[in-house]
């Protein structure tokens, strides 16, 4: 058997990076991490979910705030907004958090940490600034980056990603934001709410296109009440600089010519897998502009290589990013052939409600599916609270299997936890239905819901009228 350096060597210090790292050294394994920026935490806690849902919060807070009359507060006088000052809250968070993902931490693992871009020589062996670096088994998780679209012009005009977004020295008086996926929302409404004027040009029909309809409609009516502007079914024709303002000029819905200027210009239309500079031609791995080729088990052509997190293309979630790096982890190290299974992968939009899923939605389900909702407005606790809008939305299968779980509404990620543990436990709906909820809590929303599916075999079958002819049961006392 060859003698490898490593037992397993990493690339990428993201999220699916680290978590192979630290799981692979736990496990025993001689384990090298590389990370091409100098320092650990990849997209998402420098440039993604760790900032954005910073900021996300401070225009929430600064919402409310302008918003103290609706609770029965005195109406309050709010100065502009210092972006520096919000920048440097989200610096802090990030710097907290960094400690945890920190070259120290990993080396107290066993992991042997290393910065750099490594590329291929072989199918075992990579280059770091001119060291041979050999490991038995791979896994490539090196993230993803932007997308920037072949637009007319926009190469030529300085425009906003998320890698700068964050970090602005102040408030733009206006943005456009081009793309209509969940960080296009989070963000419009967050700038929105911060005091930038804002539109959104969308080429889809609506605004997160892989929801149903009327979820998607609930979102860009709340960012059309506060003050959004959506452009929905555009046909961008060129992006330019005129008088010092970057304009966007479209094609919309009625196929009227129109063009939009504003202050600054967030690209927010998808990621591109980060691949270059690898030489993965050298390895013998396949790969596409959508990502790494993987087969069930997360292996690449090369079975030895395993692929994670972004790379793939596939699920862009830092959770889903975490769960990849378990199968590749447990496929590589432990070498038990554990195969990805995304049935049941949650995802959320941290826009204000939040909008939450589990499963297929309604549309995708087909025809046959039967749909059952709850709403907000009849929970006692979202009420008390403000936020009565929303609902919660189950897709059934013909013999009653919840095939999907999506709610819009307060904390809407944090109510389909309960979704996640029963569909992962095989949880059966009568068993939720009779679960004790405490009051108030958004959560009996869940508990309601499930009791909607279950109401009927009790109160409208045979039941009633067994127990009336069993035990005399006299009936209805009004009406």
């Amino acid at each position: 058997m060859p003698d490898f350096d490593f037992d397993l060597g990493v690339i990428g210090g993201g999220s699916a990076g680290l978590t192979a790292a630290a799981g692979a050294a736990r496990l025993g394994a001689r384990t090298l991490l590389v990370e091409k920026e100098p320092v650990l935490g990849g997209d998402c806690l420098h440039f993604g979910c760790v900032p954005s849902k910073t900021l996300i919060r401070t225009a929430q807070v600064l919402h409310e705030a302008r918003n103290a009359q609706a609770y029965g507060l005195p109406g309050l006088s709010i100065p502009p907004v210092d972006f520096a000052k919000v920048s440097g809250r989200i610096r802090e968070v990030i710097d907290r958090i960094q400690e945890h993902d920190s070259p120290e931490r990993f080396c107290a693992l066993g992991v042997k940490v290393l910065f750099g871009q490594a590329r291929f020589v072989d199918e075992h062996v990579m280059v770091l600034d001119g060291k041979r670096l050999s490991a038995a088994k791979w896994i490539i998780a090196t993230g993803s980056s932007p997308a920037m679209p072949d637009l007319p012009g926009l190469a030529q005009v300085s425009c906003l990603t998320n890698r700068e977004l964050f970090s602005l020295a102040s408030l733009p008086e206006s943005m456009i934001v081009l793309g209509g996926g969940a960080v296009a929302c989070e963000m419009a409404q967050a700038f929105a709410r911060l005091g930038c004027r804002v539109t959104v040009i969308q080429r889809g029909e609506q605004l997160l296109s892989g929801e149903d309809p009327d979820m998607a409609a609930m979102v860009q009516d709340r960012l059309r009440a506060e003050g959004v502007t959506l452009h929905l079914g555009t046909k961008v024709k060129n992006v330019r600089e005129n008088h010092g303002l970057k304009e966007v000029a479209f094609t919309d819905q009625s196929g009227q010519e129109r063009a939009e200027t504003a202050q600054a210009v967030l690209v927010a239309m998808g990621r591109t897998p980060n691949l270059a500079g690898l030489d993965l031609e050298n390895a013998g791995v396949a790969f596409n502009a959508k990502g790494l080729t993987v087969d069930a088990r997360l292996r690449t052509s090369q079975p030895h290589i395993f692929g994670a997190g972004d790379v793939l293309g596939q699920w862009l979630f830092t959770h889903a990013a975490g769960y990849e790096a378990s199968v590749a982890l447990t496929n590589a190290v432990m070498r038990l052939p554990r195969k990805a299974d995304y049935t049941f992968m949650p995802k959320v939009t941290f826009t204000d409600p939040e909008l939450a899923g589990i499963g297929l939605t309604a549309k995708a389900a087909g025809p046959d599916a039967r749909v059952l909702e709850e709403s907000f407005a009849d929970n006692d606790r979202a009420l008390a609270e403000g936020h009565g809008l929303g609902k919660i939305k189950m897709i059934l299968s013909e013999r009653e299997k919840i095939l999907g779980i999506h709610i819009f509404g307060p904390r809407a990620g944090d109510l389909l936890c309960e979704w996640v543990a029963a569909l992962a436990g095989k949880v059966r709906l009568s068993a939720l239905a009779q679960a004790v909820h405490p009051y108030p809590t958004l959560a009996e929303i869940n508990k309601r819901l499930a009791g909607a599916v279950m109401a009927p075999k009790l109160f409208e079958g045979p039941v009633p009228k067994v127990l009336k002819a069993v035990f005399g049961l006299k009936g209805r006392a009004c009406g």
